[in-house]
């Protein structure tokens, strides 16, 4: 798998990121400290803890995470869960269940694509 296979499979756009990042390695370094970052974990267990002003930091900064690496299609899911617990209550929106449950898809395919990439598989 090539770097630029491996963002169509994420939904990004690797000449995008390449403007920010602009080595290959350097792209490299920060998807594979992607793999070790606990925003996902974070999240996993403030939206289990039940906790909505928690939960939504969480989601806000894998959000911003993806953002920065390019991760198109785990960004969209995020920004969504992100939006939707922006806090107003105490309070996680019962909606806010079946849009987790993309984000945890989201991100699966995101970490099986970087590994493949990486050869970790």
């Amino acid at each position: 798998m090539t770097i630029e296979q491996c963002y169509q499979t994420l939904g990004g756009s690797f000449a995008e990121v390449s403007m920010r990042l602009p080595s290959v390695r350097l792209v490299e370094k920060f998807i594979e400290k992607f793999l070790a970052d606990g925003s996902f974990d974070a999240l996993c267990a403030q939206m289990s803890s039940g906790s909505r002003v928690d939960a939504f930091r969480a989601a806000h900064t894998l959000k911003g995470v993806c953002a920065n690496l390019g991760f198109g299609r785990l960004l969209s899911s995020t920004s969504r869960l992100t939006e939707m617990l922006r806090p107003e209550g105490s309070a996680i929106p019962a909606e806010a269940g079946p849009l987790m449950d993309e984000v945890r898809e989201d991100y699966r395919v995101t970490v099986e694509a970087i590994r493949a990439y990486l050869g970790q598989s």
